[in-house]
């Protein structure tokens, strides 16, 4: 694809990555077949070819108008369309970078700023989002229906094992999840000490930096990874040999931090050997002896949902599956495994008609096989299809801690 950038963006060290992104693209249109919206909408501007026109028009001095943003804002950002790419198209990190440039130049509506502002603040403050959580649980029974649904019902964690190992491995806690779903990474710390492994979390570590950078909020993103980094660093100089994500939405995050922070001068050498430590709790398992882990005859079929996150942005699709299913797992069968759920990080928030649309035609894919379970690898998922769905919904890793 040809490019002519305006001057503004093509001196800009990020205009130029676009840039770059831009002309690997064959205009070829591959992408609209795995794209969610445009498979619901049809419209051209809503599939990552159209939306690509779009960007490549505003970073070329283009008109740029609340339509133009519309269309960008309905993406979902699931990756799909790159897995899908012939060329290799980086999309997501296209859109990053537009959607942060245009943020800049084209003002928001004050109800708009306002709900972005507040899912920045209130979202990646773990304290903070667990205080509102317990509030909304109290008066969860009260609550409209509408409402009451996006309530998660309230959890606690199973203990700790006490017992150490010469293995260490690093865990983050993250900002929803240790509220929202406490047992995700007590279950993993129990079933990696099976394993003769130990998993620590850093407390100084928080949010991974994915939602204020996927919100265009940038620089608050970069320095939640900084501080991020900061926390695990010592671990990594003593030994510590992984650094397991037990949400496919933040090991997205961490495993590009090398890339985000290549040219900072005191973070970009322990930013990639960060991203080089990232691994997916699946693809870690996977490598291990599952023996200790094989599961007795279970009560019905389990159906495994597969984050985007987890199959296009970290390339581990099928992973999670054959460690389950080494486990002694009986997976349902499911159809358009390829296709988000409506999730997406704050997009069930900010898109909220397009994102129940993508959940009701999950939940038909996933329950097809009537299964007595479903199971995912991303908190933003676990709690998204819990809010609809029939039967209950876990994290995988709770299916191997039984």
């Amino acid at each position: 694809m040809q490019t002519n950038l305006v001057q503004q963006f093509a001196n800009d060290p990020e205009g130029q990555e676009a840039e770059e992104i831009l002309r690997a693209c064959v205009h070829c249109g591959f992408c609209t077949a795995t794209c969610p919206t445009y498979q619901e909408l049809n419209d051209e501007r809503d599939g990552p070819r159209g939306r690509i026109y779009l960007m490549k028009m505003f970073l070329e001095g283009g008109e740029v108008t609340e339509k133009t943003r519309e269309h960008l804002d309905r993406c979902l950002t699931c990756r799909s369309c790159e897995t899908t790419c012939p060329s290799g198209v980086k999309y997501g990190r296209l859109v990053d970078i537009s959607r942060g440039l245009m943020e800049k130049e084209l003002p928001r509506k004050p109800q708009e700023k306002w709900l972005r502002w507040a899912l920045t603040r209130f979202l990646p403050d773990r304290r903070l989002f667990g205080l509102m959580l317990r509030l909304g649980q109290a008066f969860r029974p009260v609550l409209p229906e509408k409402l009451r649904t996006k309530v998660p019902p309230r959890r606690h964690a199973s203990p700790w094992p006490s017992s150490s190992h010469s293995r260490v491995v690093l865990a983050l806690a993250g900002c929803v999840q240790p509220s929202a779903a406490p047992n995700t990474n007590a279950a993993a710390a129990r079933v990696l000490d099976k394993l003769g492994v130990t998993m620590v979390e850093a407390p100084e570590a928080g949010c991974c930096g994915a939602v204020n950078y996927h919100l265009s909020e940038h620089e608050r993103g970069l320095e939640q990874m900084r501080r991020n980094i900061d926390a695990w660093w010592p671990a990594i100089e003593a030994g510590a040999e992984a650094i397991i994500m037990t949400a496919s939405g933040c090991g997205a995050m961490v495993q590009d931090y090398g890339h985000l922070l290549k040219d900072d001068p005191v973070y970009a050498n322990k930013a990639r050997k960060v991203s080089e430590l990232c691994t997916d709790l699946g693809a870690f398992l996977l490598k291990e002896d599952l023996e200790p882990l094989k599961a007795s005859a279970q009560a019905g079929k389990v159906a495994f949902h597969c984050p985007c996150t987890l199959q296009h942005a970290m390339k581990q699709n099928g992973v999670v599956e054959q460690v389950l299913t080494k486990a002694g797992i009986d997976l349902a069968a499911t159809k358009d495994k390829h296709l988000c759920c409506g999730s997406a990080g704050t997009y069930s928030i900010t898109q909220p008609q397009m994102s129940q649309k993508l959940l009701d035609n999950k939940l038909k894919a996933l329950t097809v096989d009537n299964p007595v379970r479903i199971v995912t690898a991303n908190i933003g998922c676990q709690l998204h299809l819990e809010s609809k769905a029939d039967v209950p919904v876990n994290h995988w890793i709770e299916l191997l801690d039984r």
